[in-house]
């Protein structure tokens, strides 16, 4: 990389020129077919201090500086309880990347701390997204952008079969239940990990793994016990096998053959096949009844 050149734009300069093909293009193919940001846009982009939403904010700023349409982004860090030294990582982070980070502070690692949970990253996870939800209302956002990418969308699907017992993924994005006027967008939808992770060495970069007060002092580690882990190494081991299964496994849910389904779920209520199984036959019946009615009559 030239040495004439701003480290930051050294930085953002990578995303369109050697990592064009698996991050630019495919942030740009998610923002287009999921019509994820459109003009006058009012995006707040959250920063968890990891690399996956640091990407995103570099994306969001390529598009703001250089797309074809106008809208505004704010990038915000909400710290939950942070130590000093994950906040001051992330602070650091952001002058490296040139992403003018707003932070502001919420109680969520106190109050789980406090709470006799069985799930504490369920509850923490539940409370970020109404915390920021808030936020994005009193910046007047209409769209919150969070970092998930390609792979965390399949390993949310096998998670869901798995563990779950039924077949349903993570969206691009949501209307929210309790803030009509707020949507939450996926714009790195379609870039897989090890492309943000390429980035992410290629320019010398260190981020957080997880900021989580329960882990915080493996922070820059993976533990490997999550069952989320589970589902990354059986995906990286199925592509040893097949380099396309990943693909495969995303489009599946895009291809659903409802006639070969035991039964859905939409808006809570579930419908059998058994259904539209004795609909069709009552159909039939009818018809081979008119047809003899109609034979006998002539």
């Amino acid at each position: 990389m030239s040495k004439n050149l701003e480290q930051y734009k050294q930085i953002e300069r990578s995303i369109i020129t050697k990592f064009r093909k698996y991050i630019w293009n495919k942030f740009m193919k998610a923002v287009i077919d999921y019509k994820l940001i459109q003009e006058n846009d009012n995006i707040m982009v959250c920063i968890s201090g990891g690399k996956d939403s640091f990407l995103l904010a570099k994306c969001i700023q390529e598009l703001i500086n250089h797309g074809k349409f106008p809208f505004k982004a704010r990038f915000v860090v909400m710290n939950p309880g942070y130590n000093e030294s994950t906040k001051e990582c992330i602070i650091n982070n952001a002058k490296i990347l040139n992403v003018p980070i707003e932070m502001f502070n919420s109680d969520i690692f106190e109050v789980v701390t406090e709470t006799d949970f069985r799930n504490p990253c369920y509850l923490c996870a539940r409370m970020r997204r109404g915390f920021l939800y808030n936020k994005a209302k009193e910046l007047e956002c209409n769209k919150i952008a969070l970092g998930h990418h390609f792979d965390d969308v399949i390993e949310t699907t096998l998670l869901s079969m798995f563990y779950g017992a039924e077949i349903k993924t993570m969206l691009p994005k949501l209307h929210s239940k309790n803030f009509d006027e707020v949507d939450l967008i996926r714009p790195l939808y379609l870039v897989k990990e090890q492309s943000i992770i390429s980035w992410m060495n290629y320019n010398n970069l260190k981020f957080i793994n997880c900021a989580c007060k329960f882990t915080e002092n493996i922070a820059l580690l993976d533990d490997g016990t999550s069952k989320r882990k589970v589902m990354k190494d059986l995906i990286q081991n199925l592509r040893k096998e097949y380099k396309e299964i990943d693909y495969n496994i995303f489009k599946s849910m895009d291809n659903v053959n409802l006639e070969c389904v035991l039964g859905t779920k939409n808006h809570g209520e579930y419908h059998s096949f058994l259904q539209d199984f004795e609909e069709e036959k009552r159909k039939q019946n009818e018809l081979k009844n008119q047809i003899e009615k109609n034979d006998f009559t002539e």
